[in-house]
C-alpha cells in the first residue's frame, strides 16, 4: 500500500488547492471558477495594471506553484494533475482571466509537455489580442550535454525577479528580458537516497541501494545521472559544490536556495546547510534561501542547491517583500555567533586515586555498555525511540575516558559513585541520564554514611523509582537491577548475574510498560522484546569479572 494522506485520488490536487487557499494569511487567493478540470490559483487583488506573471505545471511539487503566487511574485498559478503538465485550456484561460493592456510573461520548466501546452496556450492568447511572451527555465546542470536541461528548484527564483520587475511597473519586454537573464544566471543539481512515491501505487524496493544516493535524479523521480556510495553529508555536499562552482566559477558572488525535495527531516536540513557554509563555496555565497520545501517531488528522500550569481539588480529583487505563503525571506551569510558563558555546575571535590581491582570493574562495565551500543539502539527500536545503546554509550565513554585518565576517585567508593552520578547527569541524554545520576549520587551519599555498598545501592534504587515513579514490573531497567541487587545482599555475584538475565527476560512477557516511551507501545509490538534497559543491566552484571 501506498503511504498517503487522501480521500479520493481524482480530487486530491483539487483538495490541496483549496487547503493553500483557505490557510493563506495573506488571504490574497481565490481560483478561477470554471471547468472543474481547469485548475488555476489567482490573486483575489490584481487589477491587470501591470504585467502579469503566470507559472505552472504538475502538482506533487508543492509548494510550487500555487504557493508563490501574490503581490510582487505570481499572478497566476496553473495547476496539472500529479507530475502532469497542465492542459492547452487551462492555461490559456489564465491568460485571459489576469492579462490586461501590460501583457503577461509565462515562466515555464523545461519539460516537453510544458513547453508545448504554455506554448501553444500563448499563441492561442496572441489570437486573442493579448501580449504574451515566455521563458523556459533550464537550471539544472546534472546533464551538461543535454540540450534540454531541466527546470527544478532554481524556477522560483525566476518568479522572485520576474515578479518583482513586474511589480515595479516595467515593461513586458523589460520583464521578459530580466526574467531570461535570471534564468541564464542559475545553476542547480539535486541528490536522493531515495526516489518518490505516488499515491494508489504500492510501495516497491526502491532502485537505489542502500547507502548511496543519486545525483541529478529529476523531479518526477527520474533516474539519476550518477551515483554516489556515500550518504555522508559532507561528501555530498561537496560533490553538489564541485559541480555548482564549474557552472558558476569561483570568483562569483551568488545567493544559494537550499530546498527540501519533500522528505528530508529539518534536522538533516539543517546540517545540510552547515556542511554548506562551510564548504569550497563560503567565501562565494552572499545570501542563502532556506532550508525549506519550495520545489518538492511529493514525498522524495532528498534535497537540492540553486546558486544565482548575483547583481546589483538581483540581489534587490530577491529582498523585496512579497505577499505569498511560502517564498523564504533572503538571509545574509554570516558566521554562527557565540556567546561566552561558565558552565554552572557543582564540581566534585573528590582527588583522583588508585584502586586497580576498581580500575578494572569500571573498564569492564562502560566497555560492556560500549560494545552494546546497536544491539540496544536496535531493540529500543522496536518499543521506543531508538536509542537506549546511545544514551548508555555515551555516558559509560566519558566515564571510561575519566578511568583512563586517572581522573576518578578509585579508592574512595563514596565520592567514586557521586562523580559518576554528576557526570551522568550531564553527558547523559533524556530521562534515563538523570535516573541513572539520581541512583549512582544516592548511592554515593549512603556509602559516606557508612552504609554497605549493596545496601546504598538499593537505597539508590529506591530513590530512583521515587523520582522516576517506575516499579518493579512496569517492565524498566528495574526489572533486571532490583532483582540483581537483592541477590547480591547474600554475597553471590553469580545468583545476582542470574537474577539480572531473569529479570530482563521477564519483560519480553510483560504486555503494557508503565514507563518510559514503551509505555505509548501498544501490547502486540511489545509482545516477546525485551526492555533495552534491562538488557543493559544484564549484560552490566555478565560482565563483572
Amino acid at each position: 500500500m501506498s503511504r498517503f494522506f487522501f480521500n479520493d485520488r481524482q480530487k486530491m490536487v483539487d483538495d490541496a488547492i483549496e487547503g493553500v487557499i483557505i490557510s493563506s494569511r495573506f488571504r490574497n487567493l481565490t481560483r478561477l471558477d470554471t471547468d472543474p478540470a481547469i485548475r488555476v490559483v489567482v490573486r483575489k487583488d490584481w487589477n491587470k495594471s501591470k504585467v502579469a506573471i503566470i507559472s505552472g505545471g504538475g502538482s506533487g511539487h508543492e509548494p510550487a506553484h500555487a504557493g508563490f503566487v501574490g503581490k510582487g511574485m505570481l499572478t497566476a498559478a496553473v495547476c496539472g494533475d500529479l507530475f502532469a503538465s497542465p492542459s492547452v485550456d487551462a492555461v490559456l484561460n489564465a491568460i485571459v482571466a489576469v492579462t490586461g493592456d501590460r501583457g503577461c510573461l509565462l515562466i515555464v520548466k523545461n519539460y516537453t509537455g510544458d513547453r508545448l501546452n504554455f506554448g501553444l496556450a500563448a499563441e492561442k492568447a496572441k489570437k486573442h489580442g493579448l501580449k504574451v511572451e515566455m521563458v523556459i527555465v533550464g537550471d539544472d546542470i546534472s546533464l551538461p550535454d543535454n540540450k534540454q536541461p531541466r527546470g527544478i528548484a532554481g524556477t522560483v527564483l525566476v518568479h522572485k525577479i520576474a515578479g518583482f520587475a513586474a511589480e515595479q511597473g516595467k515593461s513586458l519586454s523589460d520583464v521578459r528580458d530580466i526574467a531570461q537573464s535570471a534564468c541564464d544566471s542559475i545553476a542547480s543539481m539535486g541528490v536522493a537516497m531515495q526516489t518518490c512515491n505516488l499515491p494508489d501505487q504500492n510501495e516497491e524496493e526502491g532502485r537505489i541501494k542502500g547507502g548511496h544516493l543519486e545525483l541529478g535524479l529529476g523531479i518526477h523521480g527520474e533516474p539519476g545521472a550518477s551515483t554516489l556510495d556515500s550518504q555522508n553529508s559532507q561528501k555530498t555536499i561537496a560533490t553538489l559544490v564541485n559541480h555548482l562552482r564549474k557552472k558558476t566559477g569561483n570568483d562569483a558572488r551568488l545567493a544559494v536556495l537550499v530546498n527540501n525535495l519533500g522528505g528530508v527531516s529539518s534536522l538533516e536540513m539543517a546540517m545540510l546547510t552547515k556542511e554548506l557554509v562551510h564548504s569550497e563555496l563560503k567565501d562565494q555565497i552572499d545570501y542563502l534561501i532556506g532550508p525549506a520545501p519550495l520545489v518538492t517531488a511529493l514525498d522524495m528522500k532528498g534535497f537540492s542547491l540553486s546558486a544565482i550569481v548575483l547583481n546589483d539588480r538581483f540581489i534587490k529583487a530577491l529582498h523585496a517583500d512579497v505577499e505569498t505563503a511560502c517564498w523564504c525571506p533572503v538571509v545574509k551569510l554570516h558566521a554562527m555567533p557565540k556567546r561566552k558563558h561558565s558552565v554552572i555546575r557543582i564540581e566534585s571535590s573528590a582527588k583522583p586515586s588508585e584502586n586497580a581491582d576498581v580500575k578494572t570493574l569500571v573498564a569492564n562495565i562502560t566497555n560492556t555498555l560500549i560494545a552494546q551500543e546497536k544491539a540496544l539502539n536496535a531493540l529500543d527500536a522496536k518499543v521506543g525511540d531508538g536509542d537506549t545503546g546511545s544514551t548508555f554509550a555515551q555516558g559509560a565513554r566519558d566515564i571510561a575516558q575519566l578511568n583512563d585518565d586517572g581522573k576518578l576517585p578509585l579508592n574512595d567508593p563514596a565520592a567514586l559513585l557521586e562523580l559518576i552520578g554528576e557526570r551522568l547527569a550531564t553527558v547523559m541524554g533524556g530521562s534515563s541520564g538523570v535516573l541513572m545520576s539520581i541512583f549512582f549520587t544516592a548511592s554515593g551519599q549512603q556509602v559516606a554514611k557508612k552504609q554497605s555498598l549493596v545496601d546504598a545501592l538499593l537505597f539508590g534504587l529506591g530513590q530512583m523509582k521515587r523520582y522516576g515513579g517506575a516499579e518493579l514490573g512496569d517492565r524498566t531497567l528495574i526489572d533486571a537491577l532490583q532483582p540483581a541487587l537483592e541477590a547480591l545482599k547474600n554475597q553471590d555475584l553469580s545468583a545476582a548475574i542470574e537474577a539480572a538475565e531473569a529479570g530482563a527476560a521477564a519483560t519480553a512477557k510483560m504486555q503494557k510498560a508503565n514507563a518510559g516511551r514503551s509505555s505509548y507501545v501498544n501490547s502486540e509490538n511489545l509482545k516477546g522484546v525485551k526492555d533495552p534497559g534491562a538488557v543493559a543491566i544484564a549484560a552490566v552484571f555478565a560482565g563483572i569479572k
